[in-house]
């Protein structure tokens, strides 16, 4: 995850992975549960939804599969002032 993110030139990047939390749960068997805070100036001037395409689109494939569930705080450096 995190070479991919790294495309959006983040200032900071944290990754946290809470699968274990979801043991049990239908969905722990096919991928993932992480927490993501991202900085980045490629996120000015964007909107939430348009930040989320960004990072799904840059994580590809893994969105379909390593991770099954993504918990995302994408900011601007301004927005962390």
């Amino acid at each position: 995850m995190q070479e991919k993110l790294a495309t959006l030139d983040p200032q900071r990047l944290e990754i946290l992975d809470d699968s274990a939390k979801h043991a049990g749960h239908a969905g722990a068997k096919e991928g993932g549960h992480y927490r993501l805070t991202i900085v980045s100036p490629r996120f000015s001037g964007c909107g939430t939804m348009q930040r989320h395409r960004l990072i799904y689109e840059a994580l590809g494939p893994m969105m379909r599969g390593e991770i099954h569930a993504l918990s995302i705080k994408a900011l601007t450096p301004e927005e962390t002032a």
